[in-house]
């Protein structure tokens, strides 16, 4: 299966706390709501088994940012989405951060292992 996804949220701004709770943020939401309708306009169906994921990363800009930020929002919208029913199904991950790309694209690779 192979996916364009929009940039995701940063981990830093993907949860909020209130009190004692933790949420998903409005952004984080709406992230999620996006990959769900991008999925379900590509008619995915879940993955079964143990599965491997690869992450080309494009930024939208130039600023200095920490790869694995973008890998939990992005796969939590993902098995949001129905590429796979959780995430604990990816027993292997690999993520590269590219050049920028104007607005920020991920291109998205599962396979069965």
């Amino acid at each position: 299966m192979e996916l364009e996804l929009p940039y995701p949220p940063t981990v830093n701004t993907y949860y909020r706390h209130i009190g004692f709770r933790t949420l998903i943020s409005r952004e984080g939401r709406r992230y999620r709501q996006r990959v769900q309708a991008i999925c379900a306009a590509s008619d995915i169906r879940p993955m079964a088994g143990p599965l491997a994921v690869s992450l080309d990363v494009h930024p939208p800009d130039r600023r200095r940012r920490d790869v694995d930020n973008v890998q939990k929002p992005l796969l939590d919208a993902l098995q949001h989405g129905g590429a796979y029913a959780d995430d604990s199904q990816i027993k292997d991950l690999h993520t590269v951060m590219r050049d920028e790309l104007p607005g920020g694209i991920v291109f998205v690779r599962i396979r069965p292992l």
